[in-house]
């Protein structure tokens, strides 16, 4: 089997750097926020040795691709976009596209606006919502003492400022605390309006199990290198995004769907989210399986790789029809 490779793709005006392995049906791998392909490393492998070629992106704004300085360039339609360009870039006429975390609100819609091309759709943590009758920013949580931390990044240079100031604090803190490793205890979606997104984000005194050193030096040479700027302006993007689908209102996703997240990861614990969950099959009807991960919190496929593995590659045969 050949190793892993990296290589540049001109897709949707940017330049895109995507890691790749193996050989066969294309699969799409989108990362979510703040990450980057490595997290992705335990699948790579995985599905190039099952006969699959396998491509993980450094997403619009992250790593070694492009980031745009406008935050409107960094709407949904323009991510979908960079996939639809990667794809066809890479010289592929179908493909099953997954993702994590904001990669997966991707996955869904390349999966709802071009199922000529996404044969199949995987998403990890965040399940289809599809689009609500209002701004969603004005359904978000607040008081007068805290605010829903997709608020808080609203402003721009505000939450760079703090997650910049010591990106291995911030990353050691952040992927410790939404993993299931964190005590249920800590808040992590909620930030207080006299402090900052990471002041109630415990520092681990050791790494969980599941990330090791070497991982985080990657995130962490990263992200001191390009800052936060790229990933927050998808978060800039909500409401605008709200605009931009009016007319796939009711839209379902019509192509075969897999579902996975951790019973721990606090996008799935709330009662609203129980609910998408419960109702998937409903914009979602030829939903192949909804798997809940034991024990297993926000950062899915890094905590759970053989689980996520096996799933992944079930379907993939469902899809494929082997």
């Amino acid at each position: 089997m050949a190793p892993l490779q990296h290589r540049f793709v001109q897709t949707n005006g940017i330049r895109m750097h995507v890691a790749e392995q193996g050989e066969g049906p294309l699969v799409v791998l989108c990362h979510g926020f703040p990450e980057s392909w490595y997290s992705w490393r335990h699948q790579l492998k995985a599905l190039a040795e099952a006969g699959y070629h396998a491509v993980a992106p450094d997403m619009r704004g992250y790593g070694q691709t492009d980031a745009p300085g406008a935050i409107t360039d960094y709407s949904m339609l323009h991510l979908v976009g960079d996939m639809v360009g990667l794809v066809l870039g890479l010289g592929a006429t179908r493909a099953v596209v997954v993702g994590h975390d904001w990669g997966a609100p991707v996955a869904w819609h390349c999966a709802l606006l071009r199922p000529d091309l996404f044969a199949g759709v995987a998403a990890l943590s965040v399940p289809f919502r599809g689009r609500g009758p209002v701004l969603p920013t004005t359904t978000m949580p607040r008081t007068d003492d805290d605010e829903f931390y997709q608020l808080y990044f609203q402003e721009p240079g505000k939450a760079e400022r703090e997650l910049a100031g010591n990106v291995r604090r911030t990353l050691r803190a952040l992927l410790y605390g939404a993993s299931g490793d964190a005590p249920s205890s800590q808040q992590i979606t909620m930030v207080p309006r006299q402090g900052g997104f990471l002041t109630r984000l415990a520092d681990p005194a050791e790494l969980p199990t599941w990330l090791h050193e070497e991982d985080l030096d990657f995130y962490v040479s990263e992200f001191e290198r390009t800052g936060f700027r790229g990933g927050l302006n998808w978060y800039r993007n909500i409401d605008r995004n709200w605009e931009l689908l009016a007319a796939y209102a009711g839209a379902k996703v019509a192509v075969p769907a897999l579902f996975v997240a951790g019973d721990r990861d606090a996008v799935i614990m709330s009662p609203a989210a129980q609910k998408v969950i419960a109702g998937l099959t409903g914009p979602v009807p030829r939903l192949h399986r909804t798997v809940m991960l034991a024990g297993c919190g926000h950062w899915t496929q890094q905590e759970r790789p053989q689980a996520v593995n096996d799933a992944l590659l079930e379907f993939l045969r469902v899809v494929h029809g082997s």
